[in-house]
């Protein structure tokens, strides 16, 4: 299921990520998920807490273009 619409990121890649160890921030860099419309924020946030309920989820904006990188980490 699509995630962020705006940057076309669906919930397998969100759970990928996390379970590889990235967190809100990472995802936001990597991905672009929550860093247009916002409208994602809850959900990806909700699923990251999910796949890894040790890592505390905090709300931080990023106003950047994202990076690319640690996604590799995810595959």
């Amino acid at each position: 299921m699509i995630i962020c619409v705006c940057r076309r990121v669906n919930d397998k890649t969100i759970e990928r990520c996390a379970r590889a160890g990235l967190d809100f921030d990472d995802l936001q860099m990597e991905l672009g998920v929550a860093t247009q419309c916002g409208k994602c924020e809850c959900k990806a946030r909700s699923i990251i807490a999910e796949c890894n309920p040790n890592q505390l989820v905090a709300h931080i904006e990023h106003n950047g273009q994202p990076a690319r990188g640690l996604l590799a980490l995810a595959g």
